[in-house]
């Protein structure tokens, strides 16, 4: 009855805050919040016995080579499952009872965060765009080099990620704010992360303390009872194997407690073809789908129906120097072709928009617009990094953040339907037959009712000619997105969020600070 009567309390907060839409007019004018629908025919370059010569290959690993798992747990279910043979720490399972457990996964879900109005759906034909997650530094050109991360910077990127229309949910750490002893880091990213903004939020599955207490906290915000927050999805957390052929302890961990409370978990091998992986693409996606699904099999051994996304990380290494490369054209058919072993398998998919470049630089555009095509092109549901990634991850950069959000506002008017409406309006016969031979459109009131709309309006990008771009400054596209960047800090508000729950997120925070948070080495 207390739990109940807290949670009504909870509810009545001003946590749903809504007017989504109200931000974003004035530092610059987007796009209003939407979830994009790719209605696009996937590219598909593998035929149809390609797709099974792939499956059987990843069947064949999971059956006769095995994973190893790295978790007593993990490794107790699977000895209780018929269908898997355990030695020691290396799990083997029969192809039967993969797909089995694969096809209790659900092909499509929401994810529900403290603003209802944020709710995001997974799967179908939506594609969804998330912040940058991870970096241990960061760069800006007012800094103008690469230095660790702060909580500050950590929170500014946050606010981006809340600003940003085009962002649809909030990854983990945008950068690592190093200045935070590493046992508490989680509660203090967190509480920053549920109260400047009101998106999706993901756990590192990093052991038992970091993900309970990232649950507690998700669960506080919402202002729900533990039962409302286990009876549908309001978070995710995201797990990557060790490759070759690994799942270690901590990640497993978290993966078994969120899926036991009907959270959503993502898998994601980071196979690098040519070091962890093979140097041949379709065997480095083999080798990456069986380490995907054995974590899959575990999730729903656990709790049958558990919501799972198939993750995509598969590139090439520099063979030159091994430093990991992204967006190749290596990088851009592994994602096609884990694209269709996702329809096969019937599970939503993860891909990333990433890059290597170390500066947001033309490399670092072209890069990145590589990755985000592959993942329209693979029939991707969820795209990691996709604003702010640089130097494979090692750096996250505000103005590369501005940047990449210019083209996700572009790819997502590119999917909008209305330019491919064939009505009679579109067609707009009567304005053809009307401006003649001779004519022009520009006064036509078929283009009068329409120019406001008609085309992309981007932000950022300019489009002025080269004499009047310099009379303007001669100003460079990183330096416009670093003046929005600063404009956007100016001007940002968080979500509102009930005193009552901020209060009850504080005292979490402060209870388990006092009780030393998570255990570390140092």
């Amino acid at each position: 009855m207390k739990d109940q009567e807290a949670s009504q309390r909870r509810k009545r907060s001003g946590g749903r805050a809504g007017h989504a839409e109200r931000r974003g007019t004035s530092a610059i004018e987007q796009m209003p919040w939407t979830l994009p629908v790719n209605r696009d025919r996937p590219t598909e370059p593998l035929g149809p016995e390609g797709v099974q010569a792939v499956h059987n290959a990843a069947m064949t690993i999971l059956e006769d080579i095995g994973i190893e798992m790295l978790n007593p747990e993990a490794l107790a279910i699977f000895a209780r499952s018929t269908g898997c043979t355990v030695n020691g720490t290396n799990v083997r399972m029969g192809r039967d009872l993969v797909m089995e457990m694969v096809a209790l996964c659900p092909s499509s879900f929401t994810i529900t965060p403290r603003n209802p109005e944020r709710q995001i759906t997974i799967g179908g034909g939506h594609i969804l765009f998330g912040n940058v997650s991870s970096p241990p530094n960061y760069w800006d050109m007012e800094i103008g080099k690469k230095v660790s991360g702060t909580r500050e910077q950590c929170a500014n990127l946050l606010r981006l990620t809340q600003y940003f229309n085009c962002i649809h949910f909030a990854g983990g750490y945008p950068v690592e704010p190093v200045d935070i002893h590493p046992s508490v880091r989680h509660l203090d990213v967190l509480f920053d992360k549920l109260t400047l903004t009101d998106k999706a939020a993901h756990a590192y599955s990093l052991g038992r303390e970091r993900v309970e207490d990232v649950m507690e906290m998700v669960r506080i915000a919402g202002g729900l009872s533990h039962e409302e927050f286990e009876a549908s999805p309001r978070m995710y957390t995201n797990i990557n194997s060790t490759s070759p052929l690994k799942h270690d302890y901590p990640m497993l961990d978290g993966w078994m407690r969120c899926a036991a409370r009907g959270q959503v978990c993502i898998v994601t091998p980071f196979t690098l073809a040519g070091a962890m992986a093979p140097v041949t693409m379709a065997g480095a996606v083999a080798l990456s789908l069986a380490e995907a699904l054995s974590a899959i099999v575990l999730a729903q051994l656990v709790r049958p129906g558990t919501p799972c996304v198939i993750g995509t990380f598969t590139s090439n290494v520099d063979m030159k120097s091994g430093a990991p490369a992204f967006g190749t054209p290596e990088y851009m058919r592994a994602t096609q072709i884990t694209g269709q072993m996702a329809r096969f398998y019937d599970l939503p998919m993860r891909s990333s928009g990433v890059c290597a470049a170390n500066v947001p630089d033309g490399q670092a555009m072209w890069e990145t617009e590589h990755s985000l095509w592959a993942a329209i092109q693979s029939g991707t549901h969820m795209v990691y990094h996709a604003a702010g990634w640089l130097e494979g991850g090692l750096i996250a950069s505000p103005e590369k953040f501005v940047m990449d959000c210019e083209v996700l506002q572009q790819l997502i008017r590119y999917m909008d339907p209305q330019l491919w409406d064939t009505s009679d309006a579109s067609l707009a016969v009567d304005a053809i037959r009307e401006v003649g031979h001779n004519g022009h459109y520009f006064g036509t009131q078929h283009t009068q009712d329409r120019y406001t709309t008609a085309f992309y309006q981007p932000f950022l990008s300019d489009w002025k000619n080269y004499e009047a771009w310099e009379a303007g400054g001669a100003i460079w596209t990183p330096e416009r997105a670093h003046q929005v960047y600063k404009n956007i800090l100016g001007e940002f508000t968080p979500p509102p969020m009930d005193p009552a729950i901020r209060e009850e997120l504080e005292a979490f925070v402060i209870r388990r600070k006092a009780e030393g948070g998570a255990p570390t080495d140092f």
